[in-house]
């Protein structure tokens, strides 16, 4: 098990190639990054026995910014009939896991053997418990078997509280209808990828203000209306009437990175197609500045280097934070409902 493979958005491959080589360096594990183009995953083979588990046990799967899911293990072919036994002689050697995902990559022929796997997962868990090599404890790490064909398949696992939250890092979130736009979408998976389920009574609470920079039509407001909150709508285009009708929203039509509120809010979303750099200064002055305790802001990503582009912008927002000696947590990732961008949340601890 010395390979760790990769899930992520498909043509964002080489982002990932070069990301897990920089933590595998920063952690001295040797190894190299491979991926094709528009696959929707990478590998990275590591050249000394352990390296893959040394990896991961140093790296913690949430604060990767471009990877979706990941698995340590080995490519197993198999026959075109009488897989289970073929998988189950395979699985001898690694570890009891205490839960089973059966993934495929997140490209046209992955979604064809979706239907596959389906209905391929009920006999195979029943021959791994009956077998002792699937137990369901929490405890244990998952067994993550991922699909490149019927006829090859990675066989992983991972840490349970190492990894993505959800199979292949998709979340199954539906649509609200009454959302002016899809790109509500991308707050709510933010909230649900930065945010424990269990502190949202706390930290997104009818009893909060919130300010929805770029925010027409209303999609992002929504998510924060939903929520019960007050909200002041920035931009200059028009909004959702049914979002007006609430009675929580002020909608005024001035520009979103010059206003700033007369009182502190509780969050500040933003959704505005602008270079990231300056995006990333605006954010800075809204948390900086005390002008709101928590924001999610998306980053509009350039075609070239964007992985380092990331990073640039991130240290950029920590070296200007420690500078005006306050404690900000950040975090970062490109989430599923993200296109050619990447979420990023900010604390003000």
């Amino acid at each position: 098990m010395n390979t760790l493979l990769l899930h992520c958005r498909p043509g964002f491959e080489g982002e990932v190639c070069a990301e897990i080589s920089d933590q595998a360096a920063r952690l001295g594990v040797a190894g190299y990054a491979k991926a094709k183009p528009n696959s929707a995953h990478a590998e990275f083979t590591c050249l000394e026995p352990g390296g893959a588990e040394r990896l991961m046990q140093g790296q913690r799967f949430n604060r990767l910014i471009f990877p979706r899911q990941w698995a340590r293990g080995d490519y197993l072919q198999l026959p075109e009939t009488d897989r289970i036994s073929v998988l189950l002689q395979a699985l001898a050697s690694y570890p009891v896991c205490g839960s089973l995902w059966l993934e495929v990559f997140d490209t046209n022929d992955g979604k064809e053997l979706s239907n596959f796997c389906k209905k391929f997962e009920g006999p195979l868990r029943k021959a791994l418990e009956k077998a002792g090599r699937l137990v369901e404890d929490a405890s244990k790490p998952r067994l993550l078997l991922t699909f490149k064909s019927g006829r090859e398949v990675f066989l992983g696992m991972a840490e349970a509280d190492n990894q993505a939250p959800w199979p292949m890092g998709i979340p199954r979130l539906k649509f609200p209808r009454e959302a002016p736009s899809r790109s509500t979408l991308k707050l709510e998976e933010a909230w649900h990828f930065f945010i424990p389920r269990e502190q949202w009574d706390a930290r997104l609470s009818d009893e909060m203000t919130g300010v929805d920079l770029g925010a027409a039509p209303g999609g992002w407001t929504y998510q924060l209306v939903r929520r019960g909150m007050l909200v002041t709508a920035i931009d200059n285009g028009p909004m959702a009437e049914s979002l007006m009708d609430t009675g929580l929203v002020t909608h005024l039509m001035v520009d979103g990175f010059t206003w700033k509120p007369k009182q502190p809010v509780d969050w500040m979303v933003c959704d505005i197609v602008e270079k990231p750099a300056r995006t990333a200064a605006m954010v800075e002055e809204w948390i900086g500045g005390g002008h709101c305790r928590e924001a999610v802001v998306n980053l509009k990503l350039p075609m070239k280097q964007r992985y380092a582009e990331v990073c640039k912008l991130l240290q950029r927002l920590q070296d200007a934070f420690a500078e005006r000696r306050i404690k900000v947590a950040i975090a970062c990732k490109q989430l599923y409902h993200d296109r050619e961008e990447v979420t990023c949340h900010l604390r003000r601890l």
